[in-house]
């Protein structure tokens, strides 16, 4: 029995329709609320981190976001949706342009279609796959090796993709004369039309198998599970692609296989924001650190670094520090980190504390506000 759920929208505390940018704050506040980092040893905060990282996983995916939206949890489970193609498991197939239309209402024949029909027996490249892989910006930004798992078609190694039983050969179709095709007349109140088919008794193969390959079932192909090592280059930014070639589904008639995509997926990070090779994020510091200055620490990618900043610095002062953001995908080069400092004004202060600064209040003649100053002298 597949284990209960909660509601992805609920669990990110967002109602059904939210939009991409207000699925992103979501998730950046509660992955920081959940951070383990910020709650060690939590169990229940762990728990609701991986939950939440699993409800941003699909809800930031269109595709998977489009699935569940339809059909919930059902949509997006693989134990729903096992196997290649397809929307939500079920390979729909079917027609690849207009003409594909009118053939399938007319016949092949229809529209100039039996002039372009190729050999049924001619090598036929694989088919791509597509799949989407999430990882953590910190992946993102230093690279990584990752291991998935896609279900592909492949060459029947039992028949050798022949479709025939060891042993045996498949047969030239009696009924079409091994073309794969068929050509029907028509009498229509509009005179005699005559089309071409593709051939029912071999479906267009052009062969059949007497005794058909026990494990493919004479189509010469079989689903298999594969895991597959990628290599993520550091520096991938989300939605872009990694192409690994000839791992898409296997070739027909000794055809090369075709690719695979990878469309990367980066999580926010709960401090920092990604701009180009460049990162940004927010410091808090304290009201004495900001009027006499000193060494505050800053977080970055690889660890925490210490920053003098000076005295009388104000709340919203942008700093830079060099070469600290992420490396140029496919280049040794970097980019920098970017940190605004934020004041923070404190809270429950003794009574001591308070006259202190009562006192300094009283005394500030000097013109130590300059702006409050300069800005009721406008008036």
């Amino acid at each position: 029995m597949a284990e209960q759920k909660r509601d992805y929208y609920e669990v990110l505390g967002l109602s059904k329709g939210a939009t991409a940018d207000e699925i992103k704050k979501a998730y950046r506040k509660l992955a920081k609320k959940y951070h383990p980092d910020m709650n060690p040893g939590d169990k229940t905060a762990e728990a609701k981190f991986k939950e939440v990282n699993e409800a941003y996983e699909v809800l930031s995916d269109p595709d998977k976001k489009a699935k569940y939206d339809q059909f919930g949890h059902a949509g997006v489970d693989p134990n729903f949706a096992a196997g290649g193609g397809g929307f939500g498991g079920f390979d729909f197939g079917g027609f690849s342009d207009l003409g594909d239309i009118f053939g399938s209402i007319f016949g092949e024949g229809f529209g100039g279609t039996t002039s372009r029909r190729s050999n049924p027996n001619a090598p036929k490249r694989g088919e791509d796959l597509r799949i989407a892989l999430t990882i953590s910006f910190e992946e993102a930004a230093f690279g990584c090796k990752k291991e998935i798992e896609i279900t592909r078609n492949e060459t029947c190694s039992e028949c050798s993709g022949t479709g025939a039983a060891k042993g045996t050969k498949p047969q030239t179709c009696p009924t079409c004369g091994g073309s794969g095709y068929v050509k029907v007349s028509q009498r229509t109140p509009f005179g005699l039309f005559s089309s071409t088919h593709t051939c029912d008794r071999c479906g267009g193969s052009g062969k059949i198998n007497k005794t058909p390959c026990g494990v493919c079932h004479g189509s010469g192909r079989t689903s298999k599970r594969r895991k597959i090592e990628i290599n993520i280059p550091a520096g991938i930014d989300d939605s872009q692609t990694i192409s690994l070639r000839g791992q898409g589904n296997g070739g027909i008639n000794g055809g090369s296989p075709g690719d695979l995509f990878v469309n990367v997926r980066v999580r926010p990070h709960a401090i920092f924001e990604r701009k180009g090779n460049n990162i940004y994020c927010d410091v808090p510091i304290s009201f004495v650190d900001a009027a006499l200055g000193g060494t505050i620490e800053v977080p970055t990618l690889e660890g925490t670094v210490s920053f003098n900043i000076p005295e009388g610095t104000q709340t919203h002062t942008t700093f830079k520090l060099n070469d600290k953001g992420i490396t140029a995908l496919g280049s040794r080069s970097k980019g920098d980190l970017f940190f605004r400092v934020i004041i923070e004004t404190p809270k429950n202060l003794s009574a001591k504390q308070k006259e202190l600064l009562r006192s300094f209040a009283e005394g500030d003649k000097a013109g130590h506000t300059v702006k409050k100053k300069s800005f009721f002298g406008k008036g």
